[in-house]
């Protein structure tokens, strides 16, 4: 019996530095400057084939075609809320599907993207949370969703894009290293050339990965999904608490902010009957006080999982006014893109 011969397994040219690149192409005898001019067409210009490099030779190009893959991330879908907010479902080169949102405001233009293909963390509230972790995305495919994001903001809307946040599907801080070399090309002039502070990267709380992101001197900002200031709530529908406590959290926030001098934000969706109250708005104060932040009241969005509602308009308007009360810096963020299942806490890489 004849074995079948395998095909050969392509390099994810994406994975390279521009170093590492340059040397492997001076082992083909090409010119030093030519890893560049790929370097160039693969991150600032985007190219979705190596066949668009048009300054490069055709040999050469088909060396790249034949040794390496761009592994582009693709558009499989797209809705479109009654708001203008923009879902798109990505297809990954390996057939796996994520989700990520434009979110359309008169203030910005906002890409809502994924770091993981699911999740791992459990929250109850939320639909990623009922999906298995199947892998971490690569920094490029990060960087994909930015990049085809950034195209819908132009071609449907003609304005660009100002602001990243991750806050789509996974836990940002369970896949640093791929997290921070995507902020790395979007930042750098390599790449988008977009500035730091208009990133912000979302975490349910890792406390030793926080601690990470001071001494890494991280320049974008952070938001720790909160939602309950005391450990038996928080533990309740956040399971990562019961080993990252509110009082690790805190310190680890007073820690990189020392450290950055980045801005924090503390993000706390109300539940109607379990954190809407004002002795809850009461431990909230007790935990940001300690801390230089703002705080985002963000409204509920339900998903077919869980039995949470969204709190009552009289709840938030006395959970607000308390903090307000206490000299805090407060924002109720209204849903964006609900009635597309695009909101905070609704994406679940649905086709």
């Amino acid at each position: 019996m004849v074995e079948k011969e395998l095909l050969p397994t392509l390099k994810a040219i994406r994975n390279l530095t521009l170093e590492e690149l340059k040397q492997e192409m001076l082992l083909r005898k090409e010119p030093g400057f030519r890893a560049k001019q790929v370097y160039e067409w693969i991150w600032k210009k985007s190219v979705r084939s190596f066949d668009q490099m048009v300054n490069i030779p055709k040999e050469t190009r088909s060396w790249l075609a034949d040794n390496y893959s761009l592994q582009c991330v693709e558009t499989a879908e797209f809705q479109i809320s009654v708001d203008r907010t923009i879902k798109s479902s990505f297809s990954l080169h390996d057939g796996n599907l994520i989700e990520g949102v434009l979110i359309p405001t008169r203030e910005r233009m906002t890409a809502c993207v994924s770091s993981q293909v699911g999740c791992s963390l459990t929250c109850s509230f939320c639909a990623t949370g009922y999906m298995d972790r199947k892998r971490n995305l690569e920094a490029f495919e990060i960087y994909d969703q930015v990049v085809l994001i950034r195209d819908q903001a132009q071609e449907k809307y003609g304005i660009p894009l100002t602001n990243i946040v991750y806050m789509g599907m996974g836990e940002p801080l369970l896949n640093y290293a791929n997290v921070l070399k995507s902020v790395e090309m979007i930042t750098s002039p390599d790449g988008l050339g977009m500035a730091s502070r208009r990133i912000t990267v979302s975490t349910a709380g890792i406390a030793k990965m926080i601690k990470k992101l001071g001494d890494d001197q991280v320049k974008f900002n952070l938001a720790l999904s909160l939602h309950a200031a005391n450990d038996t709530k928080r533990n309740q529908i956040m399971p990562i608490n019961e080993s990252n406590t509110l009082e690790a959290l805190s310190e680890a926030l007073r820690y990189f902010y020392d450290k950055t001098e980045n801005e924090i934000t503390l993000e706390y969706i109300m539940f109607n009957k379990f954190n809407d109250t004002v002795d809850d708005a009461r431990e909230l104060y007790e935990f940001a006080r300690k801390l230089p932040c703002k705080i985002n009241i963000i409204e509920y969005n339900p998903i077919a999982q869980a039995d949470f509602v969204n709190a009552e308009a009289d709840a938030l308007a006395k959970f607000v006014a308390y903090l307000e009360s206490k000299k805090m810096i407060v924002n109720v963020r209204r849903s964006r893109g609900k009635d597309i299942d695009a909101a905070c806490g609704q994406l679940a890489g649905k086709k």
